[in-house]
């Protein structure tokens, strides 16, 4: 590898590799506002200054010069210092004095440089110069005068996001940073821009003057929103979560966040539900626990085992899913699903239900075949990763299902099941690169699995990724639904599916354990609901006990592509709810069949032990696991529909009860279904 000396030590660097980024292999802080290591170099803001030998005799802007063999950089000297303090100079020269009332304030990188490299004083006499305000919708605040034209913006929504609806305007002293057509910022991913702006020109609108981020405690934990588990912080001051950010975690979203996952977390204090509930002539009121444990109790033991069923919610943590299963296997229970919306999966290899490519080992793909999933509404930081290998010029994209704006150009290749099934004989150039790929996939989603002939349509695309040689790969959108899957949540030997289950006579008690993504208004059956929200479940319910948000709680979660992750509790649940594990372990006492732990940490103690994959924090078995997958057993012969797939998520904001009892998120919805009028109406 080449060597450069940087202020007189020798460093080893890969080739390609700029100035800067030499300068932080030798352990040199080079302040800079414009450069961020996922976006191009623009090269706007000069403060990243250093001088270079062999050069011309002035400083030089780091971020856009290439490293070269042999050459002397230097951070430290009086020309570089002088350089910088007036880069500094020049910056604050226009910066209004907005610090004491800036949402940014003690997480600014201008606050933090100009300790470095400010003056205590202006030169600057003249007035300055002022910027109109822009709308860029519900989730961004904007704050133009701060800003110092660093394009970080820009370059996100254009290269990542894939949404080019912000850039820069004018010249001089006139320029500023706009939405071109003066509306909302259309990309799931929007948020993003709030974290990358170095000033306080961006902040997030929902959480504006809410705090200052020194009174928060911070906790590191999993995101729920989605089947990704992305790496967030949860931001809390007392009983409230005010925010949430993500974390860096290269493996899942790198350093990218959803807006649903960052502006939802208004929705976990709004329609809770903190105390348990008993319906009494059609009404609902409020109950103590034990009189409503003892209803639920009374309730079991009163209808025969064949009769209850049991449907798991999108959101549970494996250690309710497993106190669940314990309890009702206990009872004689066979009818149990986690599968809200009738997904044809659970019964083959675990590998059958994982995303085998791994979400970064799939930028190791050439060719991509997308069947009845549209990545960008289901797992909008996994689209960003698809979007990143096509630029590249490294990925091609075929679709079968919905024609939709993925932010990269695609092969459309048809609509259903027919294409599926069909495509292996057909001669077109994506058939042929299929063919001819190095490492292909199959990336199939709830939209061709969840429908009534969603065993055939797996058989299909099984085959199909068989006869390529394609990596077979899940896309969830469930954050629980891996952990049922592993757990064996699925309706035993004569047990009924979810979709039985709430049929008029498919049960005589249903247990709801926070189900409420699946229609209960058919269904006869007496309903416990045990959630956290005032959602469909509870609409329904008879008895709701209620349970902790995944805020509130420590659990287990496993993600798409079978990564088991720790989630961590950061506040107390509401009122008397209580998690959901514990719950389960009271109703058990009353119906005469004790659970057999007392504590969270004897309850993982019988998981690990029982399902080994959940003692495997943070790994994942990969293609290895996938390499010995039998497709051509996967699904069942039968009858292919006619009608198109269509994506599991209709409406990317209200796809779980705390997004639905989100206001940000009523907004955004709104916007995005055209109800609202944007700025230019």
């Amino acid at each position: 590898m080449p060597i450069a000396k940087v202020d007189g030590v020798e460093v080893e660097f890969e080739p390609g590799m700029n100035v800067l980024q030499v300068c932080e292999i030798a352990g040199k802080e080079i302040p800079r506002f414009c450069y961020h290591e996922r976006l191009s170099i623009a090269g706007n803001c000069r403060m990243c200054l250093v001088e270079v030998k062999p050069g011309p005799p002035k400083p030089q802007a780091s971020c856009a010069l290439p490293a070269a063999e042999n050459m002397e950089i230097f951070t430290d000297t009086p020309m570089v210092k002088k350089a910088r303090h007036g880069v500094m100079e020049f910056l604050l020269i226009n910066h209004p004095l907005d610090c004491p009332i800036c949402d940014q304030g003690g997480e600014c990188d201008l606050q933090d440089q100009a300790m470095g490299y400010g003056r205590d004083d202006s030169r600057y006499a003249e007035n300055k110069r002022a910027v109109e305000e822009k709308f860029m919708g519900p989730l961004i605040k904007t704050v133009m005068t701060r800003c110092i034209q660093c394009t970080r913006c820009v370059r996100f929504v254009t290269e990542v996001a894939g949404v080019p609806e912000i850039g820069l305007i004018s010249r001089g002293e006139d320029v500023e940073i706009t939405t071109y057509l003066d509306k909302a910022v259309s990309s799931n991913l929007s948020g993003n821009v709030v974290d990358l702006c170095p000033v306080g020109a961006l902040t997030h609108k929902p959480w504006a003057f809410n705090y200052r981020p020194w009174e928060l405690k911070k906790t590191e934990t999993i995101d729920v929103h989605d089947g990704l588990g992305s790496a967030i912080r949860v931001d809390a001051r007392g009983p409230a979560v005010l925010r949430v950010l993500p974390r860096i975690n290269e493996e899942i979203n790198e350093e990218w966040l959803s807006d649903k996952s960052r502006y939802a977390v208004d929705g976990l204090s709004r329609q809770r539900l903190d105390r348990p509930y008993v319906r009494e002539d059609g009404k609902l009121r409020a109950a103590s626990w034990g009189e409503a444990l003892d209803l639920v109790a009374a309730k079991l033991k009163a209808t025969a085992p064949d009769r209850v069923g049991v449907i798991a919610g999108d959101l549970q943590d494996a250690e309710s899913l497993k106190a669940a299963k314990d309890l009702f296997d206990a009872l004689g229970v066979k009818s149990l699903d986690c599968r809200q919306d009738g997904m044809a999966l659970g019964d083959g290899p675990r590998a059958s239900w994982l995303f085998n490519s791994t979400l970064a080992g799939i930028e190791e793909a050439d060719v991509v075949l997308l069947v009845g999933t549209n990545p960008r509404l289901e797992a909008p930081v996994f689209n960003a990763r698809l979007r990143k290998r096509w630029l590249a010029g490294a990925l091609r994209v075929g679709v079968i299902g919905e024609q939709a704006d993925l932010t990269f150009d695609y092969d459309y290749l048809g609509a259903g099941p027919q294409t599926l099934s069909g495509l292996a004989k057909q001669k077109n150039d994506f058939v042929s690169a299929l063919k001819g790929a190095k490492n292909p996939a199959i990336i199939v989603g709830a939209g061709a699995l969840a429908r009534a002939d969603g065993a055939a349509v797996l058989k299909a695309a099984a085959e199909l990724a068989k006869a390529f040689g394609a990596t077979w790969n899940v896309l969830h959108t469930a954050a629980g639904r891996v952990g049922g899957l592993d757990l064996g949540f699925v309706p035993g030997e004569g047990g009924k599916t979810a979709g039985e289950l709430v049929k008029k006579d498919g049960a005589d008690l249903l247990f709801l354990l926070g189900a409420d993504e699946i229609e209960l208004g058919a269904s006869k059956a007496f309903k416990v609901y045990l959630g956290t929200h005032g959602d469909r479940g509870a609409h329904h319910a008879d008895v709701i006990l209620p349970g902790a948000a995944y805020t509130e709680k420590n659990g287990v979660y496993v993600n798409t592509e079978g990564r088991v992750q720790l989630g961590v509790r950061a506040v107390f649940p509401k009122g008397e709810a209580r998690e959901d594990w514990a719950i389960l372990r009271a109703l058990s006492e009353r119906v005469g069949t004790k659970l057999p732990y007392d504590s969270l940490d004897d309850l993982r103690r019988k998981l690990f032990a029982e399902h080994p994959t959940f003692g495997r924090i943070d790994h994942v078995d990969g293609k290895e696991a996938a390499a010995s997958l039998d497709l051509g057993a996967l699904g069942k012969a039968g009858d292919l529909s006619d009608a198109p797939f269509q994506s599991g998520v209709k409406d990317f904001y209200m796809t779980n009860p705390i997004a639905r009892a989100s206001v940000t998120m009523a907004e955004c919805a709104a916007l995005a279904s055209g109800a609202a009028k944007i700025a230019a109406e």
